[in-house]
């Protein structure tokens, strides 16, 4: 059987990614969410360990200093970042490992891992996109224009990832996923103990 392998999925805010991952992890035990850590607050449902790693400012700077982050970014005030053991474990597992990240975080994990691969989730236009920035009634209209300003920009980093995801209904873009963690597990390279089988 194939090892894991690892997986940065990316979305601006807005896009679904959290939904789209819940929904994936009820569908498949093959792969597991390495969480990440942050020092934002937690929004109201959100649990400690499993949503993120919710850390102070200065904790996550300790972690910076002592190396136990693979990469982070100030992502509108807060620190967003992965945590090494976090990945470890997963792929210890002999799950696929898969990280939420921002794309700058996500540069930074394909420049440590050049077999990571990268899955962006866009949305079906902007007009929806600040819809349902809107319809989470969570953000001040002021954070609202920000994250959609920062979507911009993000989507603009969508060309230096392997795979794209239009997320314009959800069962569709879970069963995306779904087929291309599927398809990576097939791929030769992660297989090599099974040619073995057959040489000679």
């Amino acid at each position: 059987m194939a090892d894991g392998s690892l997986f940065v999925v990316s979305a601006p805010a807005g896009c679904g990614k959290d939904t789209i991952l819940n929904e994936l992890f009820k569908k498949t035990d093959a792969a597991g969410y390495a969480v990440s850590a942050t020092t934002r607050a937690p929004r109201e449902g959100e649990v400690d360990g499993v949503h993120y790693c919710f850390l102070t400012r200065p904790e996550f700077e300790e972690k910076i200093k002592s190396g136990e982050v693979l990469e982070y970014t100030d992502y509108c005030g807060n620190y967003y970042g992965t945590l090494r053991k976090s990945v470890r474990d997963v792929l210890d597992s002999g799950k696929d490992a898969i990280l939420k990240i921002e794309v700058e975080g996500a540069m930074n994990i394909k420049k440590q891992f050049p077999e990571a691969v990268l899955v962006f989730i866009l949305p079906p236009s902007w007009e929806i996109l600040e819809k349902r920035l809107r319809d989470r009634g969570t953000e001040t209209e002021d954070k609202i224009i920000e994250r959609t300003r920062q979507a911009r920009a993000e989507v603009a980093f969508a060309k230096n990832y392997d795979y794209l995801i239009v997320n314009d209904d959800l069962s569709a873009a879970v069963d995306d996923l779904l087929s291309i963690l599927k398809a990576e597990r097939l791929r030769r390279v992660n297989n090599a103990a099974l040619l073995q089988k057959f040489d000679g």
